[in-house]
């Protein structure tokens, strides 16, 4: 958990003491980033060599789940004794390091017998390497917490935490003595242990170096012949694995074979195991090339190096040399996906949508078809089922700014049910408690809640914190409801039971619920864990494209269509088929219910199926991050929209067809992808992270032109003026935002923009 983390522990006291730290992603050695709730690679990490680390950065850092924690070099030098086959030896040349740099309280185990040193550099200095010992510093990092890859164990620091220690307390050392220790223990070394692999290409000029990770088979080959396996050391052999299947994938299986057999300790199924395992991330023909080129390969003129390419126009060589010293050039951006258009089904559905519509004064055709669908799904329930038992309660949440007409549909629903004597289907403008809920939903088992400033009372809800007991239970009963519409919800049991505190068990209940907010206080309510938890997934979240539309300023007195109103009092009747007292106005709570079966057409079942298998290999994908939630309610949601608007076509002889069904899962689709971006933009579990994600929204909200220093100041007055200048150098430094210029010829401000557009 984000809260048990090391950067949680560690981090803020590590920088106080003087470090620059970075996060390391679990189980790795790396620096990585936590983005749309999955752990990937940080390949700008350098950066933080220049400066200290922020608070800001701490803060953000400490809440992604089991984030370690690297040192970076510069400040700090670190001597890294990488000896695993000789105890003794190891120890050894510690004490060595000791005696000649200094006796540093800062000793690290992470797989004994290895272990380290640190150091404080008194000038930062480049790393200097003589396998298999090394001094890291400048341009390199090292972890200090974190849980060992290989062991499973915590790193260790027997005698004094570094987190214990401020940086000036540690021995300074400068780039000649640790050249000279260098000088002095390499000659202790057995031939076994010394250097023996190709020259690691450092981390800063690797991240300086842009090449194409394609290869072609023949130029590989012929590099190759330039780096022969010569007993290579273990790191040297794998790093050659990595970037033959990074520039020719499965294609390169055969060629790595030969040359690692090269070798006299060569075990072919421990080759065969490595390939298979190798999942190469920006390494492939460049790193071959590179290293070939450094021990005197020059490419043949008629070679083609680039494998991303079908012919070169030139000596490829002179491009890929051209090109060793120029700054990482960002990759292209995807090609957008097809712009998405909204479609209002036929039915009763768009009946009661377009009635909506042509009576607003600022018509919202998104918001009030999901007011529409949880108007009729809240009619239908108890009266029709899918094959699969799947009923039609709904959970829909429409967002706009205040003053953008999204109380409209609310007030068109609540006048058409009281015309049409369905208003036994509405529940309370608002919900008191846990319990009022389920004495609403034991009176009338098909209700509808429509909640007004609903980012007010998920903000209530949500918070476990402060919120009172039977608040919070109400967040708790709408999410067990929305699983219970198909059986039998048993209610609360109580210590006294006399009568008035009898448990309410609930037949087949069909909780629907719609209910409006602006952006800020919905996605200001919701933590992390309301999207782990899975009760954001459970609602369709609906975000206006347009918070102020045109005024229609003819609208006047409205009187719903005859026809909606006996659409509405038929789907409420079931389609005309009574069952027992359901067609009441009372409808028994404990009475049994036989729903009709609504059966779906051939064409339709064949694309849930493959629905079904696209949504497996996403969760597949996503295993472990907080979206897998809301890509499993997408099959679920999908089919209770295509049950909704199919017995809004034909209350009595409904069925779900193909047209129906693509709808229905294109709608669901796109605006699950839209909740998940959404949540990556807004949904913070700190205050912290919380200000970052609100002023990367002034920003962005700026558009093309950009934002200047002092309207940034003007609409974040909730921010200390040191927070948002923390916060400014973050964006900038994680590549999220940039600066420019803006204004005429005789007056120039500097502007803050997003770096990608819609990022």
């Amino acid at each position: 958990m984000a809260d048990t983390s090391w950067m949680a522990r560690f981090g803020a006291r590590l920088v106080t003491n003087g470090y620059a730290i970075l996060p390391i992603g679990p189980g790795t050695k790396k620096p990585g980033q936590f983005k749309r709730g999955a752990w990937t690679d940080y390949p700008e990490w350098n950066r933080h060599t220049e400066r200290a680390t922020t608070d800001v950065e701490v803060s953000t850092w400490s809440s992604w789940p089991d984030c370690g924690i690297g040192i970076v070099g510069g400040a700090v030098a670190a001597v890294d004794i990488d000896i695993v086959e000789d105890a003794e030896l190891a120890l050894h040349i510690e004490r060595l390091a000791r005696a000649r740099l200094g006796d540093t309280p800062a000793l690290r185990i992470g797989r004994a017998p290895k272990r380290m040193l640190v150091y404080r550099a008194a000038q930062p200095f480049r790393g200097i390497k003589r396998h298999p010992l090394e001094i890291l510093c400048l341009g390199q990092q090292f972890l200090a917490y974190a849980t060992h890859p290989d062991t499973g164990a915590p790193y260790v620091w027997p005698d004094e935490a570094l987190a214990d220690i401020d940086i000036s307390d540690l021995p300074e050392i400068t780039a000649e003595a640790a050249s000279a220790f260098l000088d002095e223990a390499y000659p202790l070394l057995p031939e076994a242990l010394r250097q023996r692999g190709l020259a690691v290409i450092s981390p800063s000029a690797e991240a300086s170096r842009s090449h194409s990770q394609i290869g072609t088979l023949p130029a590989i080959e012929a590099a190759l012949a330039w780096l022969p396996n010569a007993e290579l050391d273990y790191d040297s052999w794998m790093r050659i694995g990595m970037a033959l299947k990074g520039a020719l994938g499965d294609a390169g299986a055969d060629l790595f074979a030969e040359w690692s057999a090269q070798a006299a300790k060569d075990m072919p199924a421990t080759t065969a195991k490595a390939w298979a395992s190798f999942k190469p991330d920006r390494i492939g023909a460049g790193t071959i090339y590179h290293l070939a080129m450094e021990r005197g390969w020059q490419p043949d003129p008629a070679l083609r190096l680039d494998g991303s390419v079908m012919e070169a126009t030139e000596h490829p060589a002179a491009g890929l040399l051209s090109r060793l010293d120029v700054a990482t050039v960002e990759p292209a951006l995807p090609t957008p996906a097809p712009a998405y258009s909204l479609i209002i089904p036929d039915g009763l559905v768009g009946n009661l949508t377009d009635f909506m519509l042509t009576t607003a004064r600022r018509p919202q055709p998104l918001l009030s078809l999901g007011a529409s669908l949880c108007a009729i799904g809240a009619l239908m329930g108890r009266q029709y089922r899918t094959e699969s038992n799947l009923r039609s309660n709904l959970y829909v949440v429409g967002i706009a700014d205040s003053g953008s007409g999204k109380n409209h549909a609310r007030e068109i629903i609540n006048e058409t049910f009281f015309e049409a004597g369905l208003a036994h289907h509405l529940g309370g403008n608002k919900i008191a408690s846990g319990a009022g809920l389920l004495t609403a939903l034991h009176r009338q088992p098909a209700i509808l809640f429509q909640i007004d400033e609903f980012g007010m009372f998920l903000a209530a809800a949500a918070d476990r914190k402060r919120s009172p007991r039977h608040i919070t239970e109400i967040l708790d009963n709408m999410t067990e409801l929305f699983t219970a519409a198909g059986g039998i919800f048993l209610g609360a049991e109580y210590a006294n039971r006399d009568g008035s505190n009898e448990r309410r068990d609930i037949v087949q209940p069909c909780l629907c619920v719609y209910g409006t907010t602006t952006p800020l206080h919905f996605w200001g309510a919701l933590q992390g864990a309301n999207v782990v938890d899975g009760s954001l997934a459970r609602f369709l979240i609906l975000p206006s494209d347009e918070d102020y539309p045109d005024e229609n300023i003819t609208v006047g007195i409205r009187q719903a269509p005859p026809a909606l109103i006996q659409g509405l009092q038929l789907i409420a009747a079931g389609g005309g088929v009574r069952k027992g007292n359901l067609t009441g106005k009372t409808a028994d709570q404990n009475t049994a219910v036989n729903p009709m079966i609504v059966p779906m057409n051939d064409d339709a079942r064949a694309r849930f199926r493959q629905l079904s298998i696209e949504l497996t290999e996403e969760l597949r994908a996503a295993a472990g991050t907080a979206y897998t939630s809301i890509l499993a309610r997408i099959g679920e949601n999908a089919l209770k929209l295509a049950l909704i608007v199919a017995v809004g076509r034909d209350p009595t002889r409904p069925e779900i067809e193909i047209t129906v069904a693509e709808w229905a899962i294109t709608f669901v689709r796109h605006y699950a992808q839209r909740t998940m971006e959404a949540v990556e933009r807004h949904v913070a579990d700190t205050e912290t992270e919380a200000h970052l994600k609100r002023l990367k929204e002034i920003i962005r909200a700026a558009g093309a032109k950009g934002i200047t220093k002092s309207e940034i100041t003007r609409v974040s007055q909730w921010l200390k003026s040191r927070d948002r200048d923390e916060i400014l150098l973050t964006l900038i430094e994680s590549g999220d935002i940039t600066t420019g210029m803006r204004g005429s010829s005789t007056k120039q401000a500097m502007v803050y923009r997003m770096a990608r557009w819609g990022g």
